[in-house]
């Protein structure tokens, strides 16, 4: 098994979410986070307006963090390759703050309610 950490824009949590539901993956757990990439920001990743005179003044050096949203899903090894594809076709803007995808090992899941294991807890 394996981690699936994505970390989006927020307006494309629910196409993501609809994408992988048609996959057969509906569960995951979504976080509202902050953060920054080397572009220190972006202006219009927020429903705030930035004067352009501002902005001309030189004094405007990016957003200090930026919002986004965390995805975190659980799948099956050899699922991985299409779930990964399917968040990419769905958040791939080409413009910087697309996001990032992070894929880590799952040594083990657990469901509480049933006590399955491993693969059956996550499907």
């Amino acid at each position: 098994m394996k981690e699936i950490i994505a970390i989006i824009r927020p307006n494309k949590v629910t196409a993501t979410k609809r994408a992988l539901d048609r996959l057969g993956f509906p569960s995951m757990s979504v976080v509202a986070v902050f953060g920054r990439g080397k572009q220190k920001g972006i202006a219009n990743e927020v429903a705030v307006e930035i004067s352009p005179i501002v902005r001309g003044l030189g004094s405007f050096k990016g957003m200090p963090y930026v919002p986004k949203r965390l995805l975190s899903i659980v799948v099956p090894v050899e699922m991985l390759s299409k779930v990964v594809n399917t968040i990419i076709k769905i958040n791939q803007t080409g413009d910087i703050g697309d996001g990032k995808v992070i894929v880590c090992p799952v040594e083990d899941a657990l469901r509480v309610r049933t006590g399955e294991t491993g693969q059956a807890a996550i499907l």
